[in-house]
């Protein structure tokens, strides 16, 4: 399950968080199998939050760049 979750796209995996989280709100599973439903949407909410960390973080550094470049050409006219 692990390796599949670090394969899926991000949305993916939400899709599969939210059919989970649909599965578990009817309260009609057994005990065991709700508990096996309720481990793998944590491990793709995990895994999900550790994928928009990632993507925050390129996006900062992406901005980060286009300021210093921005900052650059700013001080070249000066």
């Amino acid at each position: 399950m692990a390796d599949e979750q670090k394969q899926q796209s991000f949305e993916q995996a939400l899709e599969q968080l939210e059919q989970l989280v649909n599965e578990l709100e009817q309260g009609d599973l057994p005990l065991e199998q709700s508990l096996k439903k309720f481990e793998q949407a944590i491990a793709l909410s995990r895994s999900s939050q550790q994928q928009l960390q990632q993507a925050e973080q390129k996006v900062t550094t992406l901005l980060a760049e286009q300021q210093s470049g921005n900052d650059e050409s700013n001080g070249e006219l000066m």
